[in-house]
C-alpha cells in the first residue's frame, strides 16, 4: 500500500496578509489555545459556506438583471417599431395630399394627431433612456458587489492579499453610480424608486466596505507601532524646561510600509468623500446647515487608540489634575506637525474640500479629554460639593468650590494653548461657529450639561459676592471718589464712588471667564445667572443705604443727602458702564437672544432698574427742596399787602430773599456733591416746582397787584433769576409761568379796557404760550391800576 502523500508545507509567517496574522493572533493567544483548533477550523468553514451562497446569490441576480435586460429590449424594439411605423403613415398621408384640396376637418385631425405623436415619442425616449441607466446601474452595482465578495473571500483565504487595490477599485465603481445618482436627481427626480433601489444596494455594500477598511487601516497602524508609547516623561514640571518628545511612527515610515500607509489612507478618504457626497445628494432640499460635516475618520483612528493608552495615565493622577492637560498638550503639540507635513497632502489629495488635519487632530484629542472630563472628573466635582454642602465629605463648601475652579482654570488656559496652535500658524477655523468652536474646546462639556453651567455660574458668583462684601461695607470705599470717570459729554465727572470701580473690575473678571465658552447661549446664560445677580445685589444694597438716611432724617441733614449723592452717582455710573459694554461686540452677539421674551442688550433690564433707582431718588431730593422752600415762602406768599404797597427801598421782599438763600445753598452742595447730568435734572425740577408754587400761591385767589406790587414783583423774579443764572444763560426761560405773568401785569389799562387778552393771536405774539384763558384772566383781573 502506498504512503500518503505529505500535507503542503504551511505559509511563513511573513506570507501572511495582516488581515489573517490579525484573526489568527486573536484566537490562538497561548499554546493552551492550540486545543480549539477544531472550533476555529469550523468556523472558517462555516464563513466559508455563507460566502459561497452569496457568490451563488449574486449569479441568480445577474441571471435575472440579464433576463430583465432582455425583455426591457424588446419592449424598446416594439415601441420603437410602433413609432416608426407611425412616423411613416404620417409620411404617407403627407405625400399623397400634396397638389389636392384637404378638407378641414381631416387637416384638423393631423394636427391633434402630431400633439399625440409627439408625446408618445417622448414617453418612448423616456422608457429608453430609463432602461438604459437602469441597466448600466445594475451592471456597474453588479460589478460592485462582486468586487466587495471577492474582496471578502480573498481577505479570508488569500496570503499577502493586496486590499488597498480592492478598495480603491470598489469605491470607483460606487463613484461611478454615485455621478449617474446625482445626474438623476436632478434631471429625472422622479425616478424615486430606482434611486431607492440602488441606494439600498449601495448602502449594503458600503456596510461591509467600511468596517473591513477601517479594520486592514488599523492593523497597518498597528504594525507602524501606533500608538507609540507615553510612558517615560514627567509632567508635575511641564512649564520648568523642555521635555522629551514622544516618538512620532508616522515621521519613521519608510518604503514599502509608507506607501501601503498612503494607500490606506487615500482609500479612506475617498471613501468618506464619497460618503459625503451620498449625504449630501439624498438631503438635497433639506436645511441640514453644517451637519453633513463629520470628523475625519483618518484622524479619528489616530485619536482613538492614542486617547485610550492617554486615560490609562489620566486614571493614576485623580488628584493632579494639571497632568491631565499637560499630557494632553504635549500630545497634541508633539504630533501637530506631522498631520501637516504628512497627512494634509494625502487629503488635498483624495480632494476632501474644507478640511485641515491639523484642526481634525487638535479637535480630536479635544473631544477625547473633553469626554473623560464629562465621564470621570465633573461627577466626582459635582459629588464632592453636595457632599460638603450636607457635611458628610471632609472638605468645606469653600475648598469643594476652590477644586471646582481650580478644574475650570485648567480647561482655560488649554483651551488658549490648543487654539493657539490653530492661529499662530496663521489658519483659521475651516468654518468660524458655535458648532466647530465646541470641537476644539473642552469647554463643550457644559453645552451638553447645562446643569454643571449653572453650577459653575453659582459658584462665580458666590465667590465674587463673598470679596465685595466687606468693599461694600467699607465706608471708606463710599465717601471715597474715583478720578477721571468722564461723563459721555462735558466736562465734569460722574463723582462716583470707589466702591464702583471694585463693582466694575469684578463683573468685568467675571465676564471674561464667559468668554472662552464655545456656545452664544450658554456664554449668555451663565452672564445672566452670576453678573446679574451681582448687579442687583448692589442695586439692593445703595436701596438699602438710601432708605437708612431718608428714614432717619426725612433727608434734611447733610450726610443723609450724601449718602444719597453717592448711590446716585454709583447708579449713574454704573447705568453708563452697562450701557458702554452693551456696545461691545460680545455683547450685541446675544441681542437676538430672548431674555423673558423680549430682545436686547442682556443687562436692558439691571439698566433699568438703574435708571428707574436713579430718577426716583432724584425726585426725592428735589421734593425734599421744594418743601423746605415753601415752608419758608409761606409767610411770603400770605402777605398780601405788599402786593399794593408802594416800596421806597429796594423792590425786593426780604422774606422772599430768605428762601432763596435756603434754596440756593441747597443747589449748591447739589452741585459739589452729584453728578452733573442729575444736578442738571435737580434743579430744573427744582425751577418747575418753584414756578408752579410761586404762580399759584401768588395768583390763585383775590390778591390785588398795583403797580408798586409789579414792581416788587419784578424786583423778586429777578433775584430768582440770579440765583439760576449760575447754571443757565436764560434761566426766566425755565419759569414761563411767572415770566408769563410778569408780562400780562405790565399790560397797558387801555389794552386790558380793550380786552386783547382774549385775543389768543395777541397772546402769542406777546410770547403767553404756558399760561391758559383761565390764567391769563385771573392775572389781568388781579391787575390794579393808580389813577
Amino acid at each position: 500500500m502506498e504512503a500518503a502523500a505529505p500535507p503542503p508545507p504551511l505559509p511563513l509567517l511573513p506570507d501572511f496578509n495582516p488581515g489573517v496574522r490579525c484573526f489568527l493572533d486573536a484566537r490562538f493567544r497561548s499554546a493552551a489555545d492550540l486545543a480549539t483548533a477544531a472550533d476555529v477550523e469550523a468556523e472558517i468553514r462555516g464563513l466559508c459556506a455563507e460566502l459561497e451562497a452569496l457568490v451563488s446569490d449574486l449569479s441568480v441576480r445577474i441571471y435575472e438583471a440579464a433576463a430583465a435586460y432582455s425583455s426591457c429590449r424588446e419592449a424598446a424594439g416594439l415601441a420603437l417599431r410602433g413609432v416608426r411605423d407611425g412616423l411613416g403613415a404620417l409620411r404617407a398621408s403627407i405625400s399623397t395630399g400634396v397638389g389636392e384640396e384637404v378638407e378641414v376637418g381631416t387637416e384638423k385631425m393631423q394636427f391633434e394627431q402630431l400633439g399625440a405623436l409627439a408625446s408618445e415619442v417622448a414617453r418612448v425616449e423616456m422608457v429608453r433612456e430609463y432602461a438604459e441607466t437602469a441597466l448600466k446601474l445594475d451592471s456597474l452595482v453588479g460589478d460592485e458587489e462582486d468586487a466587495v465578495s471577492s474582496s471578502v473571500t480573498r481577505k479570508l483565504k488569500s496570503v499577502g492579499d493586496n486590499s488597498e487595490k480592492t478598495h480603491h477599485a470598489v469605491i470607483g465603481y460606487l463613484k461611478n453610480i454615485e455621478d449617474i445618482l446625482a445626474s438623476v436627481t436632478t434631471t429625472r427626480p422622479q425616478w424615486a424608486c430606482l434611486l431607492s433601489a440602488v441606494d439600498h444596494r449601495v448602502d449594503r455594500s458600503l456596510a461591509i466596505l467600511r468596517p473591513q477598511a477601517i479594520v486592514d487601516h488599523r492593523a497597518l497602524l498597528s504594525s507602524l507601532g501606533w500608538p507609540p508609547s507615553l510612558a517615560g516623561s514627567k509632567f508635575s514640571s511641564i512649564d520648568s524646561g523642555k521635555q522629551a518628545e514622544i516618538v512620532n511612527p508616522l515621521f519613521s515610515m519608510t518604503g514599502d510600509l509608507k506607501s501601503k500607509y498612503s494607500e490606506s489612507f487615500l482609500s479612506l478618504c475617498n471613501l468618506q468623500e464619497l460618503q459625503t457626497r451620498r449625504k449630501a445628494r439624498q438631503l438635497k432640499g433639506h436645511n441640514v446647515g453644517n451637519q453633513l460635516r463629520q470628523p475625519l475618520w483618518v484622524i479619528e483612528e489616530l485619536v482613538n487608540p492614542l486617547s485610550t493608552a492617554a486615560q490609562h495615565h489620566f486614571s493614576k493622577w485623580t488628584d493632579k489634575p494639571e497632568f491631565v492637560f499637560a499630557l494632553s498638550y504635549k500630545i497634541i503639540r508633539d504630533f501637530v506637525d506631522s498631520m501637516d507635513e504628512i497627512l494634509q497632502p494625502l487629503v488635498d489629495k483624495a480632494k476632501l474640500i474644507g478640511y485641515s488635519c491639523r484642526e481634525e487632530w487638535i479637535s480630536g484629542m479635544v473631544m477625547a479629554l473633553s469626554t473623560y472630563l464629562a465621564k470621570e472628573r465633573f461627577p466626582k466635582q459635582i459629588e464632592l460639593i453636595q457632599e460638603s454642602s450636607s457635611g458628610d465629605a471632609g472638605c468645606t463648601p469653600y475648598q469643594a468650590r476652590v477644586s471646582w475652579l481650580s478644574l475650570v482654570d485648567l480647561m482655560i488656559s488649554f483651551d488658549k494653548r490648543t487654539q493657539d496652535l490653530i492661529s499662530g500658524t496663521g489658519l483659521l477655523l475651516t468654518v468660524k461657529d458655535d458648532d466647530n468652536w465646541q470641537r476644539i474646546s473642552v469647554l463643550s462639556v457644559f453645552c451638553d450639561r447645562p446643569d454643571w453651567l449653572e453650577v459653575w455660574a453659582e459658584i462665580e458668583r458666590q465667590e465674587t459676592l463673598y470679596k465685595l462684601k466687606s468693599a461694600m461695607e467699607s465706608e471708606k470705599n463710599w465717601s471715597t471718589r474715583n478720578q477721571g470717570t468722564m461723563l459721555e459729554y462735558g466736562s465734569d465727572d460722574y463723582k462716583s464712588p470707589v466702591i464702583t470701580t471694585a463693582i466694575q473690575q469684578s463683573l468685568s473678571l467675571l465676564i471674561d471667564r464667559a468668554r472662552p465658552i464655545p456656545s452664544i447661549a450658554l456664554r449668555a446664560e451663565f452672564v445672566r445667572m452670576s453678573a446679574s445677580p451681582i448687579i442687583s445685589e448692589f442695586l439692593g444694597y445703595m436701596l438699602q443705604r438710601c432708605q437708612e438716611a431718608e428714614g432717619l432724617t426725612a433727608l434734611a441733614d447733610d450726610n443723609a443727602l450724601l449718602k444719597v449723592f453717592e448711590s446716585i452717582n454709583a447708579a449713574r455710573y454704573f447705568e453708563s458702564t452697562l450701557t458702554e459694554w452693551c456696545e461691545d461686540v460680545f455683547y450685541l452677539e446675544m441681542e437676538n437672544l430672548s431674555v423673558n421674551g423680549e430682545g436686547g442688550c442682556i443687562f436692558h433690564q439691571e439698566i433699568n432698574h438703574l435708571k428707574e433707582f436713579r430718577v426716583e431718588w432724584v425726585d426725592k431730593i428735589t421734593t425734599v427742596i421744594l418743601r423746605a422752600f415753601d415752608s419758608r415762602s409761606r409767610d411770603y406768599l400770605k402777605n398780601k399787602r405788599q402786593w399794593l404797597e408802594k416800596s421806597e427801598g429796594p423792590a425786593v421782599s426780604r422774606a422772599f430773599i430768605e428762601s432763596l438763600d435756603y434754596m440756593q445753598g441747597q443747589l449748591s452742595k447739589l452741585e459739589g456733591g452729584l453728578n452733573a447730568l442729575d444736578f442738571v435734572t435737580v434743579w430744573r425740577s427744582v425751577a418747575s416746582g418753584v414756578d408752579q408754587l410761586l404762580f399759584a400761591g401768588i395768583f390763585t385767589g383775590s390778591t390785588k397787584i398795583s403797580n408798586g406790587g409789579v414792581e416788587r414783583f419784578e424786583g423778586d423774579l429777578s433775584v430768582l433769576f440770579a440765583v439760576f443764572s449760575a447754571w443757565c444763560l436764560r434761566p426766566e426761560g425755565f419759569f414761563p409761568r411767572l415770566s408769563e405773568g410778569l408780562g400780562l401785569l405790565k399790560v397797558d389799562e387801555q389794552q386790558v379796557r380793550d380786552g386783547v387778552f382774549t385775543d389768543k393771536n395777541w397772546l402769542r405774539q406777546h410770547g403767553i404760550r404756558h399760561l391758559t384763558a383761565a390764567d391769563t384772566e385771573k392775572v389781568i383781573k388781579n391787575r390794579v391800576y393808580e389813577a
